[in-house]
């Protein structure tokens, strides 16, 4: 374990499908994360902070066990549920039920989205049961909070949608509210949170604040739909996508996301309000800390930011997220504050939110080997010398249909194996927008070859079967196994 004398208390904020280019931290010059700011600049800020799967049920399962999700195997949302399990198996590792063996109270406000049949109670989180994907705004305790302070109910309008290629209406992107700030969603969310937080006061906890924005659609009320005049939006450069080299899922999910039926003023008007999301969330995490604060519980509570998966809004010509294994969706904020430790410190090691699991065990003084795909990000938070990987593997299963991807994430370079289509090679040096695949260029020849046997190898050594299409169809050395697992063919391999 790293040498840090523990904080009493694990404060863990979450958003979903949060964009890492959103935080001023991370280069945004809207200044609309003034809160979210202060923490990467008074802790630790992860530069390389990846999700293992960018979809949300599988993500978050990753982060409850320390597991990838294909050892897990809750690989895909309920709500699109293409055939795999719904919930985990019984007898799973959970960092939450290690964390009660050790005396803490555990709560989780907010979104849960970890199988359909078993709540966050289930697994020992305190806390209202909120199921679903998007803001439950027909929940009873919801209802209570606009009523019990005389709020007036959920009301829309200003609907942006594209159309479908069916001629049908396109998905809701986002709307305006007809609520007053206290009365959204995120603000009784952060009320909740609050309230939990002065519960818990004068014994260690774990408390987990899951915001379920800034995901689509974006539905805020006045202030934040106009707080960013569209004009100041500049696209993303992937808007330029053509899909040329690219896999066919690409253009057809750009389809059904209607994307090419609405005109660029309403693409930067989308971008905008998403940005407005941001800013309304970083104003609810504010007064969370405020109340930390005010209960004098920040010198002794550490403090986690991130998110399940990044979003595209825009970027490669798509929404939301999908069969597309790009920095976009791949690559999200990571913050950790750690009270006694170094401030303003930036590290550029490839991590995950996997990764939070043993963080979170090692934080609590719980065991985190039980995490098995995960690494405590301590010793990078206090500096001690310690060997990293200098790549990192992500994997994805699906969403609407089967889709399995892996893909490799080098400084350099990004491998992505679709066994399905065409494979993917990017040189992010020299276009990290992703819209030159250069996976059959000739001059990339060693480096495809390098980069798919490092997967390969790491597949294999995790056991993730992925790597048994990979032993027929790529270059990947030398195979020291009998590929038709037979046990009874000598003649292709060397015992």
């Amino acid at each position: 374990m790293a040498d840090v004398s523990r904080p009493r208390n694990i404060l863990f904020l979450m958003t979903d499908q949060h964009r890492v280019d959103t935080l001023g931290a991370y280069g945004n010059q809207l200044g609309t994360t003034p809160n979210l700011d202060e923490l990467a600049r008074t802790g630790t800020r992860f530069d390389r902070w990846y999700t293992p799967t960018a979809i949300c049920t599988p993500a978050r399962a990753s982060l409850l066990t320390g597991q990838a999700p294909f050892r897990h195997k809750l690989l895909a949302n309920y709500e699109r549920n293409v055939g795999y399990i719904e919930d985990l198996g019984d007898g799973t590792f959970t960092f939450s039920q290690a964390l009660r063996d050790r005396g803490y109270n555990c709560g989780l406000i907010g979104k849960w989205h970890v199988g359909t049949n078993r709540s966050a109670g289930d697994f020992g989180f305190d806390g209202p049961d909120l199921p679903g994907w998007h803001n439950p705004v027909d929940h009873p305790d919801y209802l209570a909070y606009l009523q019990e302070r005389g709020f007036p109910p959920y009301e829309i309008s200003d609907r942006i949608r594209g159309t479908l290629p069916n001629g049908g209406p396109g998905n809701l992107l986002a709307a305006r509210l007809h609520q007053p700030v206290e009365a959204t969603f995120e603000h009784y969310l952060a009320t909740r949170a609050i309230e939990q937080l002065e519960q818990y006061a004068g014994e260690p906890f774990f408390l987990a604040l899951h915001f379920f924005g800034p995901h689509l659609p974006y539905i805020l009320p006045d202030e934040y739909f106009d707080l960013i005049d569209p004009a100041e939006v500049e696209p993303p450069r992937s808007i330029a996508e053509t899909f040329q080299g690219k896999p066919p899922v690409q253009k057809n999910y750009s389809a059904h996301w209607a994307f090419d039926t609405m005109p660029i003023e309403t693409t930067r008007k989308l971008i905008a309000i998403y940005q407005g999301y941001v800013a309304l969330i970083d104003f609810e995490i504010g007064r969370v800390l405020a109340a930390m604060e005010r209960l004098g519980l920040t010198d002794e509570t550490a403090v986690f930011f991130t998110c399940d998966h990044g979003e595209f809004t825009g970027s490669h010509r798509l929404h939301d997220k999908g069969p597309a294994m790009y920095e976009d969706i791949y690559r999200t904020p990571g913050l950790l504050r750690v009270p006694g430790q170094p401030a303003g410190v930036v590290r550029d090691e490839f991590v995950s939110l996997l990764d939070c699991t043993a963080t979170i065990l090692e934080l609590a003084g719980a065991d985190p080997a039980p995490a098995i795909d995960s690494r405590s990000l301590l010793p990078l938070v206090t500096g001690d010398p310690v060997e990293w990987a200098d790549d990192i593997v992500c994997e994805f299963h699906g969403h609407h249909f089967p889709y399995p991807q892996r893909m490799l994430r080098t400084k350099r370079y990004k491998l992505v194996v679709n066994p399905d289509s065409v494979n993917e090679l990017y040189d992010l040096e020299l276009d990290p927008d992703e819209l030159l695949n250069v996976y059959e260029h000739p001059e990339q020849a060693a480096v495809r070859s390098q980069l798919m046997r490092r997967l390969y190898a790491v597949l294999r050594d995790r056991g993730d079967n992925f790597y048994h299409w990979m032993t027929s169809m790529y270059d990947v050395g030398d195979v020291t196994y009998d590929p038709s697992l037979s046990g009874l063919d000598e003649s292709t391999y060397r015992p």
